[in-house]
């Protein structure tokens, strides 16, 4: 796999574009489109719509149109005992955690005198190494950590300020769309615990966020979205009645699957993917109004994190991620996100925490997991499992 190549390894399937292909980036889902069709044309081998669609509409997404080529589940990498890595030098939070907790109390208060019933607030953590940054590593540690997940590596689009080239990595849990001819699925995750290390802790936590009042109102703020948007498209749409546990190696989550069967004529998995995005889960309720406030209280831009990112072949067909679990690697730093769900009664510093395991994922394929003491960023972790 070339860095700058786009890659996605899921439970089912690898894809990736072919290093020899031309690969012309696009930035917005109806060019991607036209040029997908424009390459169909031209006689193109197996082109797809690759990348993902930036968070906030209207700004340029790392979308590209290039041959591919797609394989069933290879062998998941083993990851060897021993073997040198970059050494961590340095790391910067961004907001810090007291800031971060204020932030929180702020939106609090604002849900409860304004129509806001949620939002979704991140912060990053970035870190720099003593040597540059291997993005085909530290996919291939995903894949080995996460097999169950949306395992993804793509260009993103140029860095004005002269920075090395930017590579967006993830191991995504969540599931935007997917569509199979007219059959479409989505399984959206919303409400959150970190796991422990202790089994019998582990189930605890597991069983008390299947009965939190406040994850199961988050959730259903997200499916009630999704299914209100996806319904006029389908002929038929199979919303279940409550969550379902999802375990990734570092959280729980609630997940619902819903499946529907898709009007003729179907729309694509790329218009799918641009109709459901931003859900709940990833801005909050009502959206319009949880973007307008996440602009004014995140201190830093999300890019495509908490975007979508997958394919579209030239049938309609196709699959979408929500965009999660993520890095940007630009030479010998780390750019890492992470958020969560706040609602009228989030506990400002549980929300603090919510977001120190879920950076968890990207610092252990950084090799970093056991080292960050060693760095000002002890508080990302929120308590050690």
């Amino acid at each position: 796999m070339a860095p700058d190549a786009f890659t996605l390894h899921t439970p089912e399937y690898r894809l990736a574009s072919s290093p020899r292909s031309r690969a012309r980036v696009v930035g917005d889902s109806r060019e991607a489109a036209a040029e997908l069709r424009r390459a169909v044309e031209s006689g193109v081998r197996s082109p797809m719509v690759v990348g993902a669609l930036a968070f906030r509409a209207g700004e340029p997404s790392p979308l590209m149109v290039a041959q591919t080529a797609r394989t069933g589940p290879g062998p998941v990498p083993r990851r060897p005992r021993q073997r040198s890595r970059p050494g961590l030098l340095r790391g910067w939070e961004h907001p810090v955690a007291a800031d971060y907790v204020r932030l929180v109390e702020r939106l609090v208060a604002r849900i409860a005198d304004t129509e806001l019933e949620k939002a979704v607030l991140a912060r990053t953590l970035l870190l720099e190494f003593d040597a540059p940054l291997d993005p085909v590593r530290v996919l291939g540690d995903l894949v080995a950590a996460n097999p169950g997940a949306w395992n993804f590596s793509l260009p993103l689009l140029s860095i004005p300020d002269g920075a090395p080239a930017a590579v967006l990595v993830g191991a995504s849990p969540e599931l935007l769309v997917s569509r199979r001819g007219r059959r479409v699925r989505s399984h959206p995750l919303a409400g959150s615990v970190p796991r422990h290390s202790d089994p019998g802790t582990d189930r605890e936590r597991a069983a008390a966020l299947s009965g939190s009042a406040k994850d199961l109102g988050e959730h259903a703020f997200v499916v009630a979205d999704i299914a209100e948007r996806l319904r006029p498209l389908c002929s038929s749409l199979d919303v279940p009645a409550s969550p379902s546990l999802v375990a990734t190696p570092a959280m729980w989550h609630l997940g619902t699957s819903v499946t529907g069967i898709l009007k003729d004529p179907a729309p694509t998995a790329l218009e799918l993917a641009a109709a459901l995005h931003p859900t709940p889960a990833v801005c909050g309720t009502p959206t319009g109004a949880a973007a307008r406030v996440l602009s004014r209280l995140e201190p830093f831009d999300r890019g495509a994190y908490t975007g979508t990112v997958g394919w579209c072949d030239p049938g309609g067909d196709g699959d979408w991620a929500v965009v999660l679990r993520c890095a940007e690697l630009s030479g010998t730093r780390a750019r890492l996100f992470a958020g969560a769900g706040i609602v009228a009664d989030s506990v400002p510093s549980a929300e603090l925490t919510e977001t120190g395991a879920k950076f968890r994922t990207v610092l252990d394929a950084l090799g970093v997991g056991g080292s960050a003491v060693a760095v000002p960023v002890p508080t990302m972790y929120g308590e050690t499992t």
